[in-house]
Formats: C-alpha cells, structure tokens, sequence
C-alpha cells in the first residue's frame, strides 16, 4: 500500500534512510520538513512495515525528487515504480520533475528513462567523487 508519510513512520524511514546515507537521521529532520507544505514524503508499506518511501518537494510547477529507496530484501517487486507512478500521477498538470542520480547507477536510470526522464546534465563530484545526472521529465499532462 502507498500512502503518505505520518509521523509514527518517521523512525522507520530513518533506519531505511541509513542504508541510502550515513547519517540521515542527521541530514533530514523530518518532522520539521513536513510541516513545510512544499515537502512530501510517500511511504510503500507492507503489513506493518515501510519497505520503501520517495521524498519529494513541489514549488509551483516544478517537483525535486530528493530521495526514493527501497529496502534491498523487497527489491524488484516494482516498489519504486509504484512509488513514482504516484507521485506523477497526482501531480498537476504541466508539472517538471527534476532529480540527482549517480552516473553508475544503471538500474535508477533504466528506471527514471522509463518515466520519461532525459539527462539533461552532468555534475561533477556530486556525491563525494563520483558525478552524478541531472535529469528531468516535464510532464505531458494537460
């Protein structure tokens, strides 16, 4: 199931977090950021437990997909997919969507290419040595 992020979700999204950056629990406080209302989190549940969630923010016409994970024993089962088909989905209309992915990391991009997502540009040591892509989908919604 897919839903939004409440506060009891917090602690789980944290200890996956750890797996995608040392120190999250440091880098995001998430209770403070969700009270912004450009800032949303959505959380792939299963029984009980969060095995994925996709952070994002919206300003305007423009969504910044911050993070999307999903915890390694529940990969592929479309998970990530499910989680970015609904972000788009309930996004306005004529929405841009932009994001950050290691330039090694083949399955994401296979991913985000099948969603429509070019990449546009290239930052260099953006994730310590590695460089990363910039890439974005502007939406086709009308």
């Amino acid at each position: 199931m897919i839903r939004k992020a409440e506060k009891k979700d917090y602690e789980q999204i944290y200890n996956l977090g750890e797996q995608l950056h040392e120190n999250y629990k440091q880098k995001y406080n998430l209770e403070q950021l969700s009270k912004e209302s450009y800032f949303h989190i959505l959380v792939y549940q299963i029984e009980k437990k969060i095995v994925g969630f996709l952070i994002y923010t919206t300003i305007e016409d423009s969504t910044d997909i911050v993070d999307i994970f999903v915890d390694k024993s529940y990969r592929n089962q479309k998970i990530a997919t499910n989680l970015l088909d609904r972000m788009i989905t309930s996004s306005t209309p004529k929405m841009t969507f932009l994001l950050e992915v290691a330039v090694d990391n083949d399955v994401a991009i296979k991913l985000y290419e099948k969603f429509g997502f070019k990449i546009i540009h290239t930052r260099k040591k953006y994730y310590g040595k590695k460089d990363a892509y910039v890439m974005e989908r502007a939406d086709v919604n009308e």
